[in-house]
């Protein structure tokens, strides 16, 4: 089963890299614009697995860059506190 399949799954595994990542002294700025690259690949590469990633992929399809940014922020909130830590 990928880890795109599972909701929770995702939000750990998003919750690790970020915890990696702001372990390895990465700012929030950084952190935010790859959250954004992130969801523009996989709104380009990848088909939703499940019911919220293709909430995601539809609100990703009408927002402007500016709407997306803020999706992408709102993601990496919602992950902060997910994953192994």
């Amino acid at each position: 089963m990928s880890v795109l399949e599972n909701w929770d799954q995702w939000k750990n595994f998003l919750g690790d890299r970020l915890n990696h990542a702001k372990q390895q002294g990465m700012d929030n700025n950084v952190v935010s614009d790859l959250a954004y690259e992130i969801g523009e690949y996989l709104a380009k590469q990848v088909d939703p697995k499940n019911e919220q990633e293709r909430v995601l992929a539809d609100l990703w399809s009408v927002a402007s860059p500016e709407e997306r940014h803020a999706i992408a922020n709102m993601m990496v909130k919602l992950v902060q506190n997910n994953g192994t830590h």
